[in-house]
């Protein structure tokens, strides 16, 4: 009996019908990955920021989140200017508001600015028309200060949820995180963030400073002179992300989909 199902045409068309979606399947996967950018995690969706990006090419960013103080930030300004090197700043409406030439000079230099909030709350104690408010205001004013239209948010605290994550892609903007911490926030010695940094220093990756960090400026001209001499090209983030085909695994990599 199970040799003439076997043998049998219904066993050979089921087999085949079974074989096709299994194709189907595998060639849609990828895209739908770039498309939605999630992963199936224990059976709950996952969604991601881009922490790293997948990279053969010898790149990486510098990115500075503006949401207190200002005193420091022309001698990081002039550090980069001195290396003709372009970065990404993060501003929130509260520096922005009380530095808006220092804002204007970051753009007019041609460093890229991102979103970092109006206020600076904890993204994921915010209502969804709270968040959307959040971004909105921020991008707007961004843009009547320095004229610089947005695309990248770091939500503050490094704090979200795929709630958060949904709303920032659906407000057309792109989700950034980090991939390595200088920790200047803490006062680290201008030697220790940079014996941080190359320790894990990879091509893709992002690394997080603040504009206002007591040891930064410092850190940043033998770092960006070790970068360069280690063959890395030092781009904003937008220049080192994938914007199409893409998508992002579970430790926040962003990895270009199969064609």
């Amino acid at each position: 009996m199970w040799t003439y199902i076997v043998g049998g045409r219904r066993f050979w068309r089921r087999l085949g019908w079974v074989l096709l979606a299994a194709c189907l399947l595998l060639c849609l996967l990828p895209p739908l990955r770039a498309s939605w950018q999630y992963l199936l995690v224990g059976g709950a969706r996952r969604i991601h920021p881009i922490y790293r990006v997948d990279t053969a090419e010898r790149k990486v960013s510098l990115s500075f989140d503006a949401c207190w103080g200002a005193e420091r930030t022309p001698e990081i300004l002039a550090v980069l200017r001195r290396h003709g090197v372009r970065t990404t700043f993060f501003l929130v409406n509260l520096w922005l508001e009380k530095y808006p030439e220092q804002a204007r000079q970051i753009a007019s230099e041609g460093h890229e600015i991102g979103l970092h909030s109006a206020t600076h709350p904890r993204f994921t104690r915010l209502t969804d028309e709270q968040i959307v408010r959040e971004l909105r205001e921020n991008a707007r004013l961004i843009r009547e200060i320095t004229g610089y239209q947005p695309r990248l948010f770091r939500p503050p605290f490094g704090d979200y949820d795929d709630r958060v994550i949904i709303l920032v892609n659906q407000e057309g903007f792109i989700p950034v995180q980090w991939s390595i911490d200088s920790l200047d926030w803490k006062g680290l010695s201008a030697q220790a963030m940079l014996e941080r940094i190359k320790k894990r220093m990879a091509p893709g990756s992002i690394i997080l400073f603040h504009n206002n960090g007591e040891h930064t400026p410092e850190t940043l001209d033998p770092l960006i002179s070790h970068l360069k001499d280690a063959g890395y090209r030092i781009v904003p983030v937008s220049e080192l992300i994938y914007h199409d085909h893409y998508y992002i695994d579970l430790e926040g990599v962003q990895r270009r989909a199969a064609e």
